[in-house]
């Protein structure tokens, strides 16, 4: 590339940089391809050695300007970033973002592929080996000539995830972390038993299984042992080694029966889904592999970075909480920090302006994240005293309904009490049509509303924090009318609020429950109700009832029995304006958000058949079905 171009390449992208406030999809791909190339020295197909032998592939790139040696910033993946890419004018790259970002402020950037993905040995492990390939590659960075020892971790979703494990066992090298979207690397945390996100509340989540088959092809091509850097380089001009996976009609192949062939069904690979299908929520074996767990230690300082319509964004708040109570270094515990915003899964760096979520408004997000990320990086990788801990509250969370962001010391936020409302009703709340009503005073009389459950006609999801289905269930907060008016699902109303109201923080929910079946699930959504009837979704989860004292051991129903169920907790921080109504929906599906329990007691997902259960929901002084608010 001729000087000039590299010079008008770089105005170009400074120039969309500062108008985008950092957002990647304002910037062409290969504007920053370009950048890269003329900013950085790029060092290709880097084999760096694991302990037993195998090489993970890597991607090196080292400013150019400035005087090392530098800080590194470690970027680890199971995707696909090959140079063979061709760009997604609709999805820009995240990778070429932080790489560019890191080299223009003074940090080298590594890129590397998990085990057995791509260009990397060995084989394909779900989180690729956090503690031992992590920590090695630490060890790696660490010894290089333009390292100056100091390492941070960044990521979304996956490329984040792995930081957990790898946080959980201290590196003298690794100093800061940046974890965003991490909920699929954590498997137990407090009352979540979701191993990543491939549970909740006992039943599995779908969009996991859709990830899974694009993900977990165990047979693929392979270079032979030997081959030098240069032949691999060689190589990786020619293919990229991303395997073309058949396209699926997702809203017809969640439906297929039994759901543990899902994805055998849709043409994909046998895999570890095969086997997680078959395992209870507690199952021992969830405790041996990448996941982090809340008996561990956590060792970094770290910036959470985690969205209201994310997939886990409940068990993120709870790991955040665990680390600043729970980590054995003072220091780490006391420089824990959260940023909580109003988006779907990864777009803290990908909003619009307003940025609509679904089909809500939230006006205008943008904090500027990338300079919070760098004055982060900053203190604990270079040593400098940027005042970014004098300068960035613990917390920051963005208050829907009212669309303002707001600071905390802690989460929940700091003076917030609860706020207790009870289920009732007279004539029953089958559908917004009924009457039922969240009433502040419990019952004083006993009561009760039932409804069918049809596990072949269940409760379409309408939104919600969710990620990976695309259009089948986009993320996001709309309105839930549709929902609503079935008969199968119950409607509880507070009466129009008088003055604003601030939820910020867990929502507990217990439902006094009994079936004629021996296993069923409850679902609860939260919702938001505005002056119109409009009825926003915030947070939504589900309980299986097997699953009512513990997830290892299942405890089916008794007819005629009344058992007290927890689901949740749910978590959302939302303003209920005045006039506005609180609102929650009880039902027993929402799918495909979630799998559709069969009812028949067996192991549901190796089952075809289904048979329906007429499920109720008691309530009064003695069966308190309630919801429990965080205020602010």
């Amino acid at each position: 590339m001729s000087a000039l171009n590299n010079l008008l390449c770089t105005l170009a992208l400074v120039a969309m940089s500062a108008a985008s406030h950092g957002q990647i999809h304002k910037v062409p791909d290969q504007v920053r391809r370009d950048a890269l190339a003329a900013e950085a020295h790029i060092e290709r197909m880097v084999m760096v050695p694991m302990r037993d032998g195998a090489e993970l592939a890597s991607r090196v790139y080292i400013p150019k300007d400035g005087d090392g040696p530098f800080p590194a910033i470690l970027w680890r993946s199971p995707y696909d970033f090959s140079e063979k890419k061709i760009p997604n004018p609709a999805y820009s790259d995240a990778n070429l973002k932080f790489a560019l970002d890191a080299v223009r402020h003074g940090y080298v950037f590594i890129m590397q592929n998990e085990r057995g993905k791509f260009f990397s040995d060995g084989d394909w492990e779900i989180l690729g080996r956090p503690r031992t390939d992590g920590h090695d590659t630490m060890s790696w960075i660490e010894k290089q000539p333009w390292s100056n020892g100091r390492v941070g971790t960044i990521g979304c979703s996956s490329t984040a995830e792995w930081i957990m494990g790898l946080a959980s066992k201290k590196h003298p090298a690794h100093r800061a972390a940046v974890p965003m979207a991490m909920g699929a690397g954590i498997g137990r945390m407090g009352p979540h038993y979701e191993m990543g996100n491939f549970y909740r509340g006992g039943a599995i989540q779908l969009p996991m299984v859709a990830w899974l088959f694009d993900n977990q092809n165990l047979i693929r091509p392979t270079l032979p042992d030997g081959i030098t850097r240069e032949e691999r380089i060689r190589v990786s001009r020619y293919y990229d080694l991303k395997p073309d996976m058949p396209a699926v009609d997702w809203e017809k192949a969640l439906e297929h029966l039994p759901s543990a062939d899902i994805i055998r069904a849709a043409g994909g690979p046998p895999g570890f889904y095969d086997d997680m299908a078959d395992r209870m929520p507690d199952d021992p074996a969830w405790y041996e592999g990448g996941l982090y767990h809340d008996n561990e230690d956590f060792t970094v300082p770290a910036l959470w970075v985690n969205s209201w319509y994310d997939l886990s964004v409940a068990p993120n708040a709870a790991l955040f909480n665990h680390v600043r109570e729970k980590a054995s270094n003072r220091y780490v515990r006391d420089n824990q920090y959260m940023i909580i915003g109003p988006t779907e899964h990864c777009h803290m760096y990908r909003l619009r302006d307003p940025h609509v979520v679904g089909d809500r408004n939230m006006g205008t997000v943008d904090i500027g994240l990338d300079s919070i990320v760098y004055g982060f990086f900053d203190q604990y990788l270079k040593g400098n005293d940027t005042g970014f801990d004098e300068r960035q509250p613990d917390v920051m969370y963005f208050a829907m309904g009212s669309n303002e962001w707001r600071e905390s010391s802690a989460w929940p936020p700091e003076g917030s009490t609860t706020k207790t409302l009870y289920l009732e009703s007279e004539r029953g709340a089958n559908s917004l049509h009924g009457d039922g009503r969240l009433a502040e005073i419990a019952p004083e009389g006993p009561g009760s509303d039932s409804f069918v459950y049809d596990p072949m006609n269940p409760v379409q999801s309408i939104g919600g924090n969710t990620c990976c289905l695309g259009d089948v269930l986009p993320p996001g907060s709309f309105d839930q009318r549709p929902v609503e008016s079935r008969a199968d699902v119950l409607v509880y109303r507070s009466d129009p609020l008088t003055e604003p109201l601030e939820v910020s923080g867990p929502v507990s929910v217990t439902l006094f429950v009994s079936s004629d079946a021996k296993d069923t699930d409850f679902t609860v959504k939260l919702v938001d109700i505005d002056t119109d009837g409009a009825a926003w979704n915030l947070d939504e989860s589900i309980r299986r009832v097997r699953y009512r004292n513990g997830f290892r051991e299942p405890e089916f129903m008794q007819p005629g029995e009344v058992y007290e169920l927890e689901i949740g907790p749910l978590i959302t921080s939302n303003v209920f304006e005045a006039g506005h109504r609180i609102g929650i929906e009880v039902s027993s599906s929402s799918f495909p958000r979630f799998e559709r329990n069969l009812n028949t007691g067996g192991n549901n997902a190796r089952e075809n058949k289904a048979v329906n259960a007429v499920n109720e929901v008691h309530f009064g002084p003695s069966r308190a079905s309630r919801i429990v608010l965080t205020v602010r």
